[in-house]
């Protein structure tokens, strides 16, 4: 990007785990390394030292007694010390912030799954995060059941961190959740990019670069371009 001035480009991914959220990252990271534009990538909950620490209490299926409003006012602290340690001085800079997950994440799971509705979702988005909104948000939304299979496996037999305490939840949470995806992006058409259906991983990229293309900056874009 030209010019200390010029802010850079705030981009979401959004799904229920096992959407492919991170595969994608991935590939759109190496696609932004290769054109030589800053970027960041960050994730929530997480992303900063003391993010980390709230993602391991949120995750931890030892945490299975957190109230659904505890959940959420941590998952707001996670969001509002990554905006100030991460996003904001990045964007400030004129990088590409790149976050697995943000507070659209935040609607889906606790205003939805956990039935606390959106309204207290977006009033404490904008009391504690500056109502910060991405320029785009790709929403990843293959097959439910598939969905659930795929992350259920993973962390099965994953010998990390113990990040399972969602994934022990019935399926009746994960259809609200879906649907309140559903609704935000029904809701925000222009921002958010919704791929539906198991379709594969490059068909998927490309569908991503496209809405990104079509969104960046013209100093960004110069870049990409020969």
């Amino acid at each position: 990007m030209t010019g200390e001035s010029e802010r850079g480009f705030f981009m979401t991914f959004e799904g229920l785990d096992g959407s492919g959220k991170t595969t994608q990252i991935r590939k759109l990271a190496a696609w932004l390394e290769a054109r030589k534009i800053p970027h960041t990538l960050t994730r929530q909950p997480g992303g900063t030292p003391t993010g980390d620490r709230i993602r391991n209490l949120l995750l931890d299926s030892k945490s299975a007694g957190l109230a659904p409003r505890t959940e959420l006012a941590m998952m707001f602290a996670d969001r509002a010390q990554t905006i100030q340690e991460v996003i904001e001085p990045a964007l400030a800079s004129g990088q590409v912030v790149v976050c697995d997950r943000f507070t659209d994440s935040t609607e889906a799971y606790q205003g939805g799954g956990r039935e606390l509705g959106s309204e207290l979702v977006l009033q404490l988005h904008q009391l504690l995060c500056g109502n910060l909104q991405p320029d785009l948000t790709i929403l990843l939304l293959p097959d439910l059941q598939a969905s659930l299979a795929r992350a259920r496996r993973r962390n099965a037999g994953n010998n990390g961190p113990d990040e399972n305490r969602f994934e022990q939840e019935k399926d009746a949470f994960f259809s609200r959740v879906y649907a309140k995806f559903r609704e935000i992006a029904a809701r925000a058409p222009v921002r958010v990019i919704q791929i539906d259906g198991d379709i594969n991983i490059d068909q998927v990229h490309a569908q991503v670069i496209t809405a990104l293309e079509a969104r960046l900056k013209w100093p960004v874009r110069s870049k990409i371009r020969p």
